[in-house]
């Protein structure tokens, strides 16, 4: 695959806690010129980062980041706020410990709370496969593709592991047919970003492809 290729299935990412507006608008203007799929930004910048990119980026921001445990209505909350201040798509943490006390009706009924906060909008469900045993990603797999969430995702980057190939091939292999897999977490190469999308991974959250391409292409890109 091509890195234009590889480039639009990109979620340039910045979530770190001291993450600053300069720093924030850099990456908004490479995901402009690198014509990424979105920025994956801190709630707290959507507003000012929907003004800075208009309509020719779209802006993701996460909800209950990173641990997940908060209440549901604290996820539509933050979900409806994001939205109001120009969020396009949402990336919303699982309740691992709700996964790991079987509570599947409540995972379920949060996730289609959420998916409906979202009024149209791309929702993505953050599931910390490190956490998780086969099983409970299997399942969640089932859950995921009956709430009417748009992806399931592997990882937030804050806990003890990232995607893997093994991941990404399973919760292809589980999630139906019209549910996408985003790989995030530890994607550091191009090589690593076109294996997990040739496992099926329709969208990858990274901090550091671009970054890469900017040092290997220069201006000339």
């Amino acid at each position: 695959m091509d890195i234009k290729g590889i480039l639009g299935r990109c979620d340039h990412t910045l979530l770190k806690q001291e993450a600053t507006w300069e720093q924030i608008k850099e990456i908004c203007d490479d995901g402009l010129k690198y014509h990424c799929a979105s920025v994956c930004i801190p709630a707290a910048y959507v507003h000012r980062a929907a003004e800075h990119v208009g309509n020719d980026l779209k802006i993701c921001t996460v909800i209950g980041f990173p641990n997940g445990y908060s209440t549901t209505e604290t996820k539509v909350f933050e979900t409806e706020d994001a939205i109001r201040n120009g969020a396009d798509e949402i990336d919303m943490v699982v309740n691992v410990g709700w996964v790991k006390d079987a509570r599947w009706g409540d995972i379920l009924a949060e996730l289609k709370a959420v998916k409906t906060a979202c009024q149209g909008r791309i929702l993505k469900v953050i599931i910390e496969a490190c956490l998780l045993t086969e099983e409970e990603k299997i399942k969640l797999c089932e859950l995921v593709s009956l709430s009417g969430a748009d992806f399931i995702k592997t990882s937030t980057g804050f806990s003890t592991g990232g995607a893997t190939r093994e991941d990404v091939a399973l919760l292809r292999k589980h999630v139906a047919p019209n549910v996408k897999v985003k790989a995030a977490g530890g994607i550091s190469t191009l090589q690593d970003a076109e294996d997990f999308i040739k496992l099926g991974a329709d969208r990858l959250g990274t901090s550091r492809i671009v970054k890469l391409v900017k040092g290997q292409q220069g201006e000339g890109y």
